[in-house]
């Protein structure tokens, strides 16, 4: 994957997912159902210090940016990550990191060109 490819199309693509991991209540809730697997909204709560509402809310957002799914169980709703969108994340992360490295690699070459 190139680092060219991180363009803005990509960035409006990945924008909702560095949003809605950027409140530390979600990325809680994420990291939870990671260690966990799914669970439902009283597990989710148990412990939490958050109230079921607020939780449901902060799910709704996580899965408007499609990093969780729901489903039914009877009466329950479960929720589940769904690990894609934290790897698209991810690749984008890459992307830019490679950039500023190829950045530090260009600024390296110069400072040590002007200093011979």
């Amino acid at each position: 994957m190139s680092p060219r490819s991180a363009g803005p199309a990509r960035l409006a693509q990945a924008a909702p997912v560095f949003a809605a991991l950027g409140d530390a209540t979600r990325l809680g809730l994420v990291a939870r159902l990671s260690r966990r697997g799914p669970q439902s909204i009283a597990q989710l709560t148990s412990g939490a210090g958050v109230t079921r509402q607020a939780v449901t809310k902060h799910l709704d957002v996580l899965a408007g940016a499609g990093l969780v799914r729901d489903s039914w169980q009877g009466r329950e709703r479960i929720w589940d990550l769904h690990p894609e969108r934290l790897g698209e994340a991810r690749r984008y992360l890459d992307e830019i990191s490679e950039r500023w490295d190829a950045a530090f690699g260009r600024l390296q070459a110069l400072v040590e060109s002007e200093s011979e």
